[in-house]
């Protein structure tokens, strides 16, 4: 049984490709092609029918979603007529949310016959256990990692995003539809709001929603997102230990120390 990742943009569909046993097939969203990996076929969703019908051609019985995507916008001149009868159920979960859009999009795959798997499934060792990975968490840190993951989980119950930035009891912002990069060059643009840094810098915390797929869309954090940390004043990043995919972890570990930031998956 041949296993396809359907692919979007970022280096996560290549690190579980390199995961993998055997070389996968690769489909990508036209418009959202992962890095460093070679896309073995494009699709669109007024197409879909006929790329689910086109991976069971090649083969595929087991699909992992893996990269980001933005919601696109349909061409009806493009729509076929077998999943033209699927849209009114795709617009409707569309209109709900992600979650429910990503719980529908899972199902189409299933009633065709595939199986759906998640990172753990695939590459366990993106997802960290609970621990200190870099730096030194303070007795602050742990206070603000604490309302952190009280905003997330609130934000989780309506679908809305899966960060929050605290320092010192405060929320400096939280994550919605622009995503993680959005929200810290909003909080390095804070000025006067801003408590005192000397009485903690505060920090980013990312965790899953409470009660959503772990097949699909769990948080995922980078160098990137430590260098943005940084950017934005923050003292570290603190993340839901097993739930968060973390991506060159020893490159994040490196660089959270190069930088002064602490790197922490709580338990």
């Amino acid at each position: 049984m041949r296993t396809a990742i359907i692919a979007g943009q970022g280096r996560l569909p290549a690190a579980l490709a390199a995961a993998m046993p055997a070389p996968p097939l690769v489909a990508a969203l036209d418009g959202f092609a992962p890095e460093g990996l070679t896309v073995d076929l494009r699709f669109r969703v007024e197409r879909l029918v006929p790329f689910l019908r086109a991976l069971e051609r090649d083969g595929v019985g087991q699909v992992i979603f893996a990269g980001a995507v933005t919601r696109p916008r349909l061409d009806p001149a493009l729509l076929d007529e077998a999943t033209a009868a699927l849209l009114p159920r795709l617009m409707t979960a569309m209109a709900q949310g992600d979650d429910a859009t990503l719980r529908v999009v899972i199902e189409l795959f299933e009633e065709f016959g595939f199986s759906v798997v998640g990172v753990e499934a695939v590459a366990p060792a993106l997802l960290p256990g609970a621990g200190v990975l870099a730096g030194t968490v303070t007795p602050r840190d742990e206070a603000d990692a604490t309302r952190a993951a009280a905003i997330v989980a609130a934000l989780g119950a309506v679908d809305v995003g899966q960060g929050a930035v605290v320092a010192q009891g405060l929320c400096l912002g939280v994550e919605a539809l622009p995503g993680t990069d959005a929200l810290l060059a909003q909080v390095a643009g804070i000025g006067a709001l801003r408590p005192d840094p000397a009485r903690g810098r505060g920090l980013f915390y990312k965790a899953a929603k409470a009660g959503q797929d772990r097949r699909i869309d769990l948080p995922t954090l980078g160098p990137q997102t430590l260098r943005a940390v940084a950017a934005a004043g923050l003292g570290g990043v603190a993340f839901e230990a097993g739930s968060v995919i973390c991506l060159d972890l020893a490159e994040m570990q490196d660089l959270a120390q190069e930088l002064g930031l602490f790197l922490w998956a709580r338990g």
